[in-house]
């Protein structure tokens, strides 16, 4: 059995996120495990006759750093934004930018074809593509009654 720390506030912050516009729901948080900030990259999910596409907005993530796999139903993308190396004759004003390890999870339908997953990075966006199939139509059975 694992400990599992207590977040009295986690129901508020889901709550935040559902009723706050998609551009704030993505804000970096601070985890129960540390005081480092973790940031999830922010993630579109749509739907066509033959697939499902997961567009994730990577900025500045090279395609090397990027992670997808699949397991138990379940599609994870991670990864990690590297911090430019500092130029010292460089001075910053403000840095808005985010970095660090990230990971974001979808539950994935019973009508994908898990094996015939593929991905693609262009522009700062990794495109997952999730083929469907045909779901297993189960023909009806009559049960005698004894």
């Amino acid at each position: 059995m694992s400990l599992v720390r207590w977040d009295p506030f986690a129901d508020m912050d889901t709550l935040f996120n559902r009723l706050m516009p998609s551009g704030f729901a993505r804000w970096p948080q601070l985890p129960s495990n540390g005081n480092k900030l973790e940031w999830a990259p922010s993630a579109d999910i749509s739907e066509t006759d033959q697939e499902y596409v997961i567009r994730a907005s990577l900025p500045a993530v090279r395609k090397e750093d990027v992670q997808v796999t699949v397991d138990a139903g379940m599609i994870t993308i991670k990864g990690e934004r590297k911090q430019q190396k500092d130029d010292k004759t460089e001075k910053f004003h403000r840095v808005e930018s985010f970095y660090g390890s990230f990971e974001r999870s979808f539950s994935l339908p019973d009508n994908v074809n898990s094996d015939a997953i593929r991905c693609e990075s262009k522009d700062g966006v990794l495109t997952v593509h999730i083929p469907k199939v045909e779901p297993h139509k189960a023909k009806p059975k009559q049960i005698s009654v004894q």
